[in-house]
Formats: C-alpha cells, structure tokens, sequence
C-alpha cells in the first residue's frame, strides 16, 4: 500500500492535473492514480467522491486530501526536501516561486482558447491578441529565468522542479498550436517534452479511450 494516490482527470487534457503528478513523480515515491474522464455525466460526483472542491488533481495523503497543484508541489517539497523541488538560493526560490504564482494566477486567455491537447495538432488556432500576449509574457519569463538561473542544466532553474512542472502544460500547447518560438524558448520546450516523465505522461494520454472537444 502506498501512502500517496492523486485523483487526476483525462490526460490527454487536464493541464492541472499534469503539474501535480509530475511533482509527484518527482519524489521517487511510489503511488497510485486514478483517473477519472472528464465530460461525462458522472465526472463531478466522481471527482467530489475524493475532492471537496470537485476539481482535479487531488492528492490523498494519510492525513488527508490536498486539492490543488500549488498546494500539493508545496506539500511535497516540504515533505521531500532532499528533491529540491525549489532551488536552494534564497534569491532563485523567490523567483521560481513567482514565475510559479504568475502562471498559477494568470494567462487565462492561453488556457481557454488553446486547452491542453494531447491527441491532435491544432496549428494556428486559438490566436487571438490576448493569447498572443500571453505568449509573449511566457517566453519572457523563460528567457529571463534560463539566463539567470539556468546554468545548473536545461531547466528554467537547471535541474527540474516546481516551475518546470508548472510550465510543462504550457509546453504541451506551444507544440500542439504550432507557435513559433525562438531557439531558446523552443529548446527549453523540447527539453521539457522530451522528458522521461512527460514522455510517460504523453504515452498514456494517448492510449486514452476518451476524446473530448474544447473544455
């Protein structure tokens, strides 16, 4: 038995869901999964049966549930130092910990018009001026962080964390939307996709029975 099992939604499409396994996996630790389709008549009362907010993901712990991505990537980092899910630097830490608020809190436009897909390409759409703007802040955020904090590795901060795991959604858009993007934005891009977790990730959204339409 293990001590940790996160309720997820369709892989293919919860974006959310993705950032909280990934810092999940990031642990070493095992744990369990279970993935509930979304859409489907009996979605909120499934997810309710685990979640109190009735969204995805939802981390079971032994003391109890934890029903936000924010909040498990703390819970974890907290319980799972020695994964140094934050950079050690005081400085580095305040700003990944920024980076990770501002896409916490913001580019709901990018969200809405260009939904995490992972089953088809998707070039062009979703382009209005307010998701080009959004794009335009993202890959400003990862040009600033790989120079200032990325000499430790490919990351945003070097070596993977909490901000990669958030981002890592984002990620997934840019390839599945077709946007051009500058050589650094797009290595960083290939770098997270090509990550053994996102490539298991991926592997099983697409093995996925459910195909969904916008959400």
């Amino acid at each position: 038995m293990t001590d940790y099992t996160i309720v997820l939604g369709n892989k293919a499409y919860s974006s959310w869901s993705l950032r909280g396994w990934l810092a999940l996996r990031q642990t070493g630790v095992a744990f369990d999964e279970i993935v509930i389709p979304l859409d489907q008549p009996d979605t909120r009362a499934s997810i309710l049966a685990h979640s109190p907010s009735g969204r995805v993901p939802c981390l079971l712990t032994p003391k109890g549930a934890i029903w936000d991505s924010l909040s498990i990537i703390e819970y974890l980092a907290e319980n799972h130092a020695s994964v140094e899910l934050w950079p050690a630097d005081p400085w580095a830490r305040a700003m990944a910990r920024t980076a990770v608020a501002e896409m916490h809190a913001g580019f709901a436009d990018l969200r809405t018009e260009m939904w995490m897909d992972l089953k088809h390409k998707r070039p062009g759409e979703g382009r209005t001026p307010a998701v080009e703007a959004d794009i335009a802040r993202i890959c400003e955020i990862w040009r600033r962080c790989r120079q200032e904090f990325g000499d430790g590795g490919p990351f945003l901060f070097g070596r993977f964390g909490a901000v990669d795991a958030m981002y890592a959604p984002v990620c997934t858009r840019f390839e599945t939307y077709g946007v051009d993007l500058d050589p650094t934005c797009a290595g960083y891009r290939d770098t997270v996709l090509s990550h053994p977790d996102m490539v298991a990730w991926t592997e099983a959204a697409l093995a996925e029975p459910w195909v969904l339409g916008p959400h």
